[in-house]
């Protein structure tokens, strides 16, 4: 793995979603494409360039004019100008992307329910806006999304954008419920005895059956 190709392959990757996000079709593509050689190529691409500059760099599988120009920002700034304002001009987009990511809906499942009007985008738009402005950062907001998003999930509750608002200040303290699994044995609940260090099977009537059998036919069940 050469870290600076992985460095350069996840901008790529990232300037993919933002333009799909926005509705290109062709172009995340060809991002991808090239992010896919970048990951898989071999040899540090910051001395392919050394040696032969952008026309080196478009010899790379994938990777054309624009995409070369871009990579060569990188490895003299360190960014990409670009990427950058791509990133700015989605960041609205991006947060209500993320929002329905956490809630399992892709992107594509997003596109093609706001098209058939089972999901009224605009509705989403105002709140991701001043959750924006709230968090400061994109990352902070996804981060701050992604906090509430759990913490919910674990007590199958819904969350709108606007909970996130709500529960700003205790962000800190919001917990995902502990997942407690108890063992049974024939739907039966089952407890262990730390005197005796035996199972015991609770039968219909409260009495402490002990069991005899192989601890592999214990099941464990996540507890209501």
């Amino acid at each position: 793995m050469v870290i600076v190709n992985q460095k350069i392959a996840k901008i790529l990757l990232e300037i993919a979603k933002f333009l799909e996000i926005k509705g290109e079709i062709f172009k995340p593509r060809a991002y991808r494409k090239a992010a896919d050689s970048l990951e898989n190529l071999k040899q540090d691409v910051s001395f392919i360039y050394k040696e032969k500059g952008v026309q080196g760099l478009k010899k790379i599988s994938g990777i054309g004019e624009s995409i070369a120009k871009k990579t060569e920002e990188f490895l003299r700034k360190g960014k990409i100008k670009y990427y950058e304002e791509l990133k700015r001009e989605t960041a609205i987009r991006q947060i209500i992307t993320h929002y329905f990511e956490t809630k399992g809906l892709s992107l594509e499942e997003l596109k093609k329910s706001a098209k058939k009007r089972k999901i009224i985008y605009s509705r989403f738009t105002r709140p991701a806006k001043q959750l924006l402005e709230l968090a400061g950062s994109l990352e902070k907001a996804k981060k701050a999304m992604d906090i509430v998003a759990e913490w919910a999930s674990t007590r199958n509750l819904d969350y709108a954008i606007e909970t996130v608002f709500k529960k700003w200040l205790e962000l800190d303290k919001l917990k995902p419920k502990e997942i407690v699994k108890k063992p049974y044995f024939w739907n039966k609940p089952m407890v262990w005895s730390k005197t005796k260090k035996k199972w015991y099977v609770i039968s219909e009537d409260g009495e402490w059956l002990e069991f005899a059998g192989k601890e592999s036919e214990i099941e464990w069940k996540i507890a209501n």
